[in-house]
């Protein structure tokens, strides 16, 4: 899941994983930008398959990108891990490459600009889980550059 991704790989869904939300965004790596999607509901960090099979079908994304929630020391946590089953089941489920990445601070870093815009801090009631996956998909897609665009 580390591997790097081909040239093929144009367009990416990200996932902010959580055990209650799992922030959703899509990007293409020829631009190298990103936009949320509203998050799919989760029980325990399951997530509602069925309307995550509607929002890949709509979308249609060559792979995917999950968070990894490390440490701050770079060790792995409970949460790394069920990001990462998550991940294997993606590439199980929809048969398309699944890459994790280092999500250390995204949400932090996505309710400080949803705060610094005016908005909300109530975050239960107003999600950051889509802006947290932009931040993600983003970061990812500059640490993997889409070399020949042609």
């Amino acid at each position: 899941m580390s591997q790097a991704p081909a040239a093929k790989i144009r367009s990416l869904m990200a996932f902010d994983f959580g055990t209650q939300r799992i922030g959703i965004a899509m990007g293409q790596r020829l631009t190298g930008t990103a936009q949320p999607l509203n998050p799919v509901k989760a029980r325990d960090g399951i997530p509602d398959w069925e309307a995550l099979q509607r929002i890949v079908d709509e979308w249609q994304p060559d792979a995917f990108v999950v968070g990894l929630p490390l440490n701050m020391d770079g060790s792995a946590s409970d949460m790394s891990r069920r990001a990462k089953k998550f991940a294997g089941r993606l590439e199980g489920r929809y048969h398309r490459p699944a890459y994790t990445h280092d999500e250390r601070l995204t949400s932090y870093e996505a309710k400080g600009m949803v705060i610094a815009q005016g908005g909300s801090r109530d975050f239960g009631a107003n999600s950051v889980d889509g802006l947290a996956a932009q931040l993600i998909l983003e970061s990812w897609m500059a640490a993997w550059p889409l070399k020949d665009p042609l």
